[in-house]
């Protein structure tokens, strides 16, 4: 079966996705499609495994390790307030975890929301002029944490 994650995880290989902030030992941390807060950033399995439960103890261990990481890199680069971690693969059937930064000035009905609450498709793209330069901070953070 190819998802929408292994298309994602293909192109991290080839180098074609700007989106990329690093190659981390269980897979690829990049910045989310739509920056619906900023700083959303996915970590990609690589090779690709249907979910989390398809890893072996290792495999497991490492990428939810790498799975802070990418969170605490996360946190220091947006000073955000705190990271939300979330990993679902009923859309996507292929495992992918996302790192939401929380923000003390969100919109008062959406602070305790989860953020699918959002209107997603009004959220800015990501766009290498506006959202690089925090990629590469995220990056940097990533390298010290590692």
């Amino acid at each position: 079966m190819t998802t929408a994650i292994h298309r994602f995880v293909e192109a991290c290989r080839r180098g074609d996705d700007p989106t990329v902030v690093a190659r981390m030992k269980s897979g690829w941390a990049v910045m989310g499609q739509r920056q619906v807060l900023l700083g959303y950033c996915l970590l990609l399995p690589d090779p690709v495994v249907p979910h989390l439960n398809a890893l072996d103890g290792a495999a497991r261990n490492q990428f939810m390790s790498d799975l802070g990481a990418l969170g605490d890199a996360v946190l220091r680069a947006t000073g955000a307030l705190r990271i939300n971690y979330a990993i679902f693969g009923n859309l996507e059937p292929a495992l992918h975890a996302h790192v939401h930064p929380r923000y003390t000035d969100e919109p008062e009905a959406m602070r305790t929301g989860n953020p699918w609450g959002y209107d997603w498709s009004k959220a800015p793209a990501f766009d290498v002029a506006a959202h690089g330069g925090l990629r590469d901070r995220i990056r940097e953070q990533l390298v010290r944490t590692l």
